[in-house]
């Protein structure tokens, strides 16, 4: 069922993102590395060298390591000692280059393109270190970088970076790691066992790249970076429903999307009306999907809705009669761009 979810063409970004968004971690140095080449916004047939590259890459790590001092499942890591090092006064930045030049990227570079067990079909940078001591730019990034979801790319990949290695902080596997929701704030929350809860990550920057860019229900392109199309994040069921004690659950990840505000609250938009049998299935697509892969909100969501997708179903299914018993009216929108998902 999970591979109905991914069953279109896919697009250059979504080999990014699957790529930043899926797939394990035993450190962060992938996350380090596509947040540089974003920064760097080199074009096609450019080759950076690793002293250059080095500087970003340590700089993200450096940053992260303030907040989050594990970054790596392994116990040790000279490269990680040098960051810290370098956080602590003790080696200035242009030897933490140096330390990171020769340490820093003896996996991530062979490893940034696989996905699963194995590379994608497009690559974004090519390996030259051998020859000439750097990596070379293809014309894929360049396309990339072209597109409409270059603006959100950042954010997608800061806010994976900050739910896998706030797992590793709480020394929980990852895909143990409960997530709440904070309607107020908008933050996607850690939950420990103890209960203590820690401030995550931006929902939408949480949630933005597994739906492609675009809106949940009309797939109009959407945007983290751009306030004209920056999207809602929209309770699937309405928030209306909290009146009838169901407030911690409506407020659950398995219900939240994000939603352009035309449809969430444009003249026929979406308000407290409940989503159609079509978009229903959508959502449990989506939701289902999530849980067969290998990321942070894999074990919120089973503890939610279900780890078998009939369980999924019933569940799903329970709350739309329920929710259609108590709002009566239902709601249905017109895509305006081909779907994504």
């Amino acid at each position: 069922m999970s591979q109905l979810f991914f069953n279109q063409s896919l697009a250059l970004e979504d080999y990014w993102r699957a790529i930043v968004l899926f797939g394990r971690n035993v450190a962060s140095y992938k996350f380090a590395l596509a947040k540089s080449l974003l920064e760097l916004a080199p074009e096609s047939g450019q080759l950076i060298k690793m002293d250059e590259l080095a500087r970003p890459f340590s700089r993200h790590i450096a940053a992260h390591l303030k907040t989050s001092d594990k970054q790596a499942t392994s116990s040790t890591s000279k490269f990680l000692d040098s960051c810290r090092r370098f956080n602590a006064g003790e080696i200035s930045e242009d030897q933490l280059v140096e330390q990171t030049v020769r340490r820093g990227f003896n996996n991530v570079i062979d490893a940034f393109h696989v996905v699963g067990t194995d590379k994608i079909d497009h690559r974004f940078f090519v390996d030259r270190r051998r020859e000439r001591k750097g990596i070379e730019i293809t014309d894929q990034f360049s396309v990339l970088s072209g597109t409409d979801h270059i603006g959100s790319l950042p954010e997608e990949v800061e806010a994976r970076w900050r739910l896998v290695e706030t797992s590793w902080a709480l020394g929980i596997s990852r895909n143990l790691l409960r997530i709440e929701y904070d309607g107020i704030s908008e933050e996607l929350l850690a939950v420990s066992r103890d209960d203590r809860r820690t401030a995550v990550t931006s929902s939408r920057s949480a949630l933005n790249g597994y739906q492609k860019g675009s809106c949940f229900y009309c797939f109009r392109t959407i945007s983290l970076s751009d306030d004209s199309v920056k999207p809602d994040v929209d309770h699937f069921f309405p928030n209306a429903l909290k009146q009838y004690g169901v407030g911690p659950l409506v407020d659950g990840v398995w219900n939240l999307v994000l939603a352009c505000r035309n449809c969430n609250r444009g003249p026929r938009g979406k308000f407290a009306k409940v989503p159609s049998q079509r978009l229903l299935e959508r959502l449990f697509k989506r939701n289902d999907f999530l849980i067969s892969s290998h990321h942070p909100l894999r074990e919120t969501l089973i503890q939610q809705v279900g780890a078998k997708s009939s369980d999924q179903i019933r569940f799903l299914q329970e709350w739309h009669t329920n929710a259609r018993k108590a709002l009566i009216h239902v709601w249905e929108c017109e895509e305006v761009m081909a779907p994504k998902f």
